[in-house]
């Protein structure tokens, strides 16, 4: 004679809200295209991945990438160049 088999009980209420949770963090990882754009004296200039590239130049100088605690990108579009300072010390261009 077989065996009846075990209705499986509806997910509970907690079980049920943590796979929603879940859901939404899944959704909300999904990556977002960004571009930003410098338009100046008739010209235009991608700048979105400026800051990857002063990292990329900062490394290609022989420094490591994960010495980098603090940086910032002067734009200057009438020079057509982006100046960076790493750890408030060194300092380089990339051409935009």
């Amino acid at each position: 004679m077989a065996r009846p088999k075990k209705e499986t009980p509806a997910k509970a209420p907690l079980a049920a809200a943590v796979e929603a949770v879940k859901e939404v963090a899944a959704k909300k990882t999904q990556t977002t295209e960004e571009k930003v754009y410098l338009q100046a004296g008739g010209s235009e200039w991608d700048i979105s991945d400026c800051k990857e590239r002063a990292v990329a130049a900062f490394a290609a100088e022989g420094h490591k990438a994960s010495s980098i605690k603090k940086l910032v990108v002067y734009i200057k579009p009438e020079e057509g160049k982006a100046y960076y300072v790493v750890n408030d010390t060194e300092n380089g261009s990339i051409d935009l």
